[in-house]
């Protein structure tokens, strides 16, 4: 018998988006053929969807890690990526989805409800989409982006009208094999019923499902035993029936102490919001429609114990039945009763009408910023850091080691009015601005002198002259130059004119030849 899971921790983890492609046409006779690199494909989702075939969550138990296929990057020729492949999770009916902290995020009834548990990254445009009249060939492309990360928690809840509540051994799964076709294991030693069962009864018209959950003891409420992990499987059951053991052979037991402890245990349990009524009320486990139903009245002193007992407990309220499971006598009238209960609450839930907030709609605000500026410090040093969805999601989309993919981003953020709130934030050149939270983030030194436009720019495909690294010189610094030059020219003249005067240099302009004959005056 495969071991029953209700309460798994999964981690899930949607597929990452394919990069776009960067490709420009290549034809005979056309040489400015243009960009034709495609999109990439989007990552696929983790989809949570009920299926009635599955009954427990033991496969997310063995196997808690999950990922969605990733998409497929673009291709030359205007082609796209495919779309990565969706991971579909089949999940029993009646499974509530929460996050880490205890937040319900989905409550998942209905056959074919689904839930996307962690979403499918974009993929990256092309350069073919990212060619403009002014850009008319790119030479870079967006790149994909990592799906969503999740840690959640998968609670199974039975989806039951009619839950029997009661101590170990006290004749519930002998009730409900009774009562219906469930064939639970049923053994004379306590905690025999390790899962909840599930049997269909029908009284007259009524159909309605009732559900063996494993015996209580007391403290069950804060964990011990089996209690606290099976009582969230009464939370959806409309109303319950105490099963009382009156053939007891313990002497420190009988119907009404059971009773007693088994009531302060439903007291004590906190019902989650996700269960609250049509009136958004949440009723409490122990101020649900019950009944009694004194059983094992077939064995020695049973019978007496239930007329002993019963007066009390009709006294305080209960409708109380005395049955024997195993003789199958007085369940026509229980199962009836319980009916009774199931129709109540099934009218009421026709009857009252679900309260439906009415939407609020707020018109997005003319001055509201895409992103917000936050002033902190590093190394005693300002640091400002920029978070928004849009500078988040421009950055993972752009590779650094394209120099125009670069160019392409600081005109992105430019034009979102990124460098106007740097200069209100009171940001100066070379400070150190980030991009993002502390787990994902991007750091780099402030220069506002970047002007915007890198298609007006004439460089290279795939460069931007923006960023190559050069150091325009002060007027004082081009004042010291042009000394030095004045200087180092003055000594070469200097030196020349040493030398000519030591007579290293024979030749000057107004030096004459002497006649090697010594004869000065001839012809």
């Amino acid at each position: 018998m495969a071991a029953f899971i209700d309460r798994v921790v999964l981690h899930v983890s949607g597929g990452t988006g394919g990069h776009g492609c960067v490709s420009i046409h290549r034809e005979k006779f056309k040489p400015l053929g243009g960009p034709d690199g495609g999109n990439g494909g989007n990552g696929g989702d983790v989809v949570l969807r009920v299926d009635h075939q599955t009954t427990t969550l033991l496969s997310y138990h063995h196997l808690p890690h999950r990922n969605a296929g990733n998409g497929e990057g673009g291709k030359g020729g205007l082609r796209p990526g495919r779309h990565g492949e969706a991971l579909v999770l089949p999940v029993p009916e009646g499974t509530v989805v929460k996050d880490r902290q205890g937040n319900i995020l989905a409550d998942l009834i209905d056959e074919g409800a689904e839930y996307v548990a962690a979403a499918g990254g974009l993929g990256g445009l092309g350069n073919a989409a990212l060619a403009s009249r002014k850009r008319k060939a790119p030479g870079f492309a967006l790149l994909g982006i990592e799906g969503e990360k999740r840690d959640i928690v998968l609670e199974l809840k039975t989806v039951a009208d009619v839950a029997l509540v009661g101590y170990p051994s006290a004749g519930k799964s002998s009730l409900i094999a009774a009562v219906s076709a469930a064939r639970p294991k049923i053994a004379e030693y306590p905690f025999t019923t390790l899962v909840p069962n599930l049997g269909v009864v029908e009284a007259g018209e009524t159909r309605f499902t009732v559900a063996d959950v494993p015996g209580l003891i007391p403290g069950a409420s804060e964990g011990r035993g089996l209690g606290h992990e099976f009582l969230r499987h009464v939370e959806r059951c409309a109303a319950l029936v105490h099963v009382l053991d009156c053939g007891t052979l313990e002497a420190d037991r009988d119907p009404i102490s059971d009773l007693e402890v088994i009531e302060r245990e439903l007291e004590q349990y906190q019902v989650d919001s996700s269960f609250a009524g049509t009136d958004g009320q949440i009723i409490p486990l122990n101020e649900r429609p019950r009944l009694v139903a004194l059983n094992k009245v077939d064995m020695p002193d049973g019978e007496e114990m239930a007329a002993f007992v019963r007066p009390e407990l009709e006294k305080r309220g209960y409708r109380v039945f005395e049955i024997s499971a195993l003789a199958r006598t007085g369940l026509r009238e229980l199962t009836f009763a319980m009916a009774e209960l199931v129709a109540e609450a099934r009218a009421r839930i026709e009857e009252a009408p679900p309260v439906v907030k009415a939407p609020v709609i707020k018109p997005r605000a003319v001055n509201q910023r895409p992103f917000t500026i936050r002033r902190e410090e590093r190394n005693l040093e300002p640091l400002f850091r920029i978070i928004g969805e849009k500078p988040v999601r421009w950055v993972k989309q752009t590779d650094f080691r394209n120099d125009e993919a670069v160019g392409y981003l600081a005109d992105r953020l430019a034009k979102l009015g990124v460098e106007d709130g740097l200069f209100k934030a009171g940001a100066k050149p070379g400070d150190a601005v980030v991009i993002g939270d502390e787990d994902d983030s991007v750091v780099f030194d402030w220069e506002p002198t970047m002007a915007a436009g890198a298609e007006l720019l004439g460089s290279r495909r795939g460069q931007d002259v923006r960023l190559n690294e050069f150091d325009r010189p002060t007027r004082q610094q081009k004042r010291e130059d042009h000394l030095a030059r004045r200087e180092a020219k003055q000594a070469a003249r200097d030196e020349l004119e040493f030398e000519r005067n030591a007579g290293i240099w024979t030749e000057s302009a107004n030096y004459k030849m002497p006649d090697p004959e010594g004869d000065s005056d001839r012809g």
